[in-house]
């Protein structure tokens, strides 16, 4: 009788530790073999399956050496904010998917034999054993905290070089940087002093806060996909334009006009760069940088001479949510290098949205124009909706065999894209 008692106190503690580790999510038995992601557009040879559906909020991924894909969630899914999904026998199928950690965030990535991850307020790291597994999925380390959040636009996605620095986006809170209840802006705008760029920090060092960081670029309004692109060995991110011309400023836009503008765009950034926001936005039609109606612009007025250029504009309101330099050999020589930007939205002016799109690089610069690479995600005619959006491209990352992997923060899916001759 003691023997027994002794033996079932010891396979309770053994259940009660590994339960702590992770929070098991209760779902149907995985399906036998890939499921092919029906609906989703893609050029000749390419194709995508479904690796997990109804995850949560799945914002930005990140994928192992061994082929574990972490994502970050912006909800909480029952009180858990990463999702780890597993291969457990390598055969092309998910067959164990996992939750941890206790906060919502956006960035997520693997560097040095850490996890990093990012709160709305900061940036935490977990330490990984040699398959890159996460050893403590309770007690990570702080790496920088105390970052603005004020509930709009608040994502901290964080990018690292190779270096030990990590480059964190702080998005900001208000669109225009205009006084509440006028149509003028704060002169100068304070609010650039803690928000609307991207802030270096030491990746190494724990307990951060702004003190101990710089502001590595300003003048970004809420920058949430960035790359380290290792070929140029510089900072790349894609910006989210202004909105609400037509809203205050009838006298200067038409409806039409406050729907087209300003450009998205995507910009290569050095230390000290200052991308203009708010006091002027980029013009895609005018192809000029405008002084914003806040700060005396009538939709005409150029401005911003010590303000950057974009690398690349595209069209308004697409939300470019992630960026990827493709390093991989699985695609073909075209996509080497290149570009890969995951748009969560949708243009008025292209009567297109919620896709992957395309910029091939040569060097630092565009090489040609950009293009849509994955489309077919809304999962409904855009022109003339037949039913609700069911996907909006977040997240990207790249497998350790080349393969592309797309997150949706709607429908809460994670998408494989391959290529095979």
């Amino acid at each position: 009788m003691k023997k027994t008692l002794i033996r079932s106190a010891y396979a309770l503690a053994i259940f009660s530790t590994s339960t702590t580790f992770f929070a098991f999510r209760n779902h149907i038995d995985p399906p036998s073999k890939a499921v092919p992601a029906e609906g989703i557009k893609l050029p000749a040879g390419f194709s995508a399956t479904v690796l997990g559906s109804d995850l949560g909020a799945t914002r930005h991924i990140t994928v192992s050496k061994n082929g574990d894909v972490y994502a970050k969630l912006s909800k909480l899914k029952d009180g858990k904010g990463i999702c780890l999904l597993r291969d457990t026998n390598k055969d092309g199928v998910i067959d164990e998917t996992k939750y941890f950690s206790n906060y919502p965030g956006t960035g997520i990535t693997i560097k040095n034999g850490f996890l990093y991850a990012s709160s709305n307020t900061g940036v935490l790291r977990y330490k990984l054993n040699e398959k890159e597994e996460v050893i403590d999925t309770e007690n990570p380390e702080k790496i920088v905290d105390g970052l603005v959040d004020k509930g709009r636009d608040n994502a901290k996605p964080f990018v690292l070089d190779n270096a030990n620095n990590i480059y964190v986006t702080v998005g900001s809170y208000n669109d225009p940087c205009r006084e509440k209840g006028s149509g003028k802006g704060i002169m100068p705008c304070s609010i650039l002093d803690s928000a609307g760029g991207i802030w270096k920090f030491n990746a190494q060092k724990l307990n951060q806060t702004y003190a101990d960081g710089i502001r590595y670029a300003t003048g970004l309004k809420n920058a949430v996909g960035t790359a380290w692109n290792s070929k140029t060995n510089t900072l790349f991110a894609t910006v989210h334009g202004r909105g609400q011309f037509h809203d205050f400023y009838p006298q200067y836009y038409t409806p039409q006009q406050s729907a087209e503008l300003p450009a998205e765009t995507l910009y290569e950034l050095h230390q000290g760069d200052d991308a203009g926001w708010p006091y002027i936005y980029y013009d895609q039609f005018q192809k000029k940088k405008i002084v914003a109606p806040e700060y005396g612009g009538d939709g005409k007025k150029t401005g911003g001479e010590k303000a950057i250029n974009p690398t690349v504009a595209f069209p308004a309101h697409l939300g470019p949510n992630d960026l990827l330099f493709y390093t991989g050999t699985m695609f073909p020589a075209k996509y080497r290098n290149g570009a890969f930007i995951a748009f969560h939205g949708q243009s008025p002016e292209l009567k297109k949205g919620y896709l992957v799109a395309f910029v091939p690089f040569v060097g630092n610069k565009p090489s040609g124009k950009w293009e849509i690479f994955a489309d077919g995600f809304a999962g409904t005619d855009l022109v003339k909706p037949t039913g609700p959006i069911q996907h909006r491209p977040c997240g990207l990352a790249q497998g350790p065999d080349g393969a592309l992997y797309v997150s949706d923060d709607l429908g809460g899916t994670i998408y494989r894209i391959a290529y095979k001759k």
